[in-house]
């Protein structure tokens, strides 16, 4: 089984300017992503798909390759991520004849996951029928219990209601929140598809400790944080 690691790092971002250069614990976010895949045991080779001059010229230092630059109508806030990833695999088919049996995405929004995690999503891969594996974590907040939706009137309800009242939030129903650990994508399936929840997904559940998301300036200054506290990396080395 052929597995491409791919990092898919744009230049541009409104949230965060140049998010992906951003720096964790001394080093680019673009840079600890592709440090995180040489770690992970499993993945063939590592691309980083970008737009960006600057990111690929970090990207190459750090050992990945960047053999082509992404087209500026696939790097806008408006692009679908799941077509860059067709790009990628299109042009692996037609610069070399052939598809990887699978694709592992490893955003680099992502900056506290282990190797381990990306391996046990590869792992979960090949031991099942999947066209897909997501990371996931325990939701913080759920529909049935502490969440609530608001009424024309501006009177609030519970966002999910059930033939059960729960009182206790570990009597109701768990739930989970997608995070950008990582993906694992068969590749034909990207051609086939639209999405991951068309086909079999698999998910590979992540501590909430490892799981940050940098979406906006707070995540990255938490990110920021944890990186440089000692206790937190005793405590995530295990």
């Amino acid at each position: 089984m052929t597995l491409v690691g791919v990092i898919f790092a744009r230049g541009g971002s409104k949230g965060i300017p140049n998010k992906n250069l951003q720096l964790v614990a001394g080093k680019p976010l673009v840079t600890m992503a592709i440090e995180t895949a040489q770690a992970t045991t499993g993945i063939d080779r590592l691309i980083v798909s970008t737009d960006s001059n600057e990111i690929a010229a970090v990207a190459l230092a750090a050992g990945a390759e960047v053999p082509f630059m992404r087209p500026a109508k696939l790097a806008s806030d408006a692009s679908p991520e799941w077509l860059s990833w067709r790009h990628v695999l299109t042009f692996l088919k037609e610069t070399e004849g052939v598809l990887p049996e699978a694709m592992v995405s490893l955003p680099t929004t992502s900056p506290l996951r282990m190797p381990s995690d990306v391996e046990a999503c590869i792992t979960t891969y090949q031991q099942g029928d999947w066209d897909a594996v997501v990371t996931v974590t325990q939701a913080q907040r759920n529909p049935y219990f502490n969440m609530v939706r608001m009424g024309s009137n501006g009177q609030a309800h519970i966002a999910l209601d059930s033939p059960e009242s729960y009182v206790r939030r570990q009597d109701a129903p768990q739930l989970y929140d997608m995070c950008t650990v990582s993906y694992v994508i068969r590749a034909e399936f990207i051609f086939e598809s639209e999405s991951f929840w068309s086909g079999r997904v698999g998910a590979v559940i992540i501590p909430q400790e490892r799981s940050l998301d940098i979406d906006t300036p707070f995540d990255l200054r938490l990110a920021q944080l944890l990186m440089t506290n000692p206790t937190y990396h005793q405590d995530n080395a295990l």
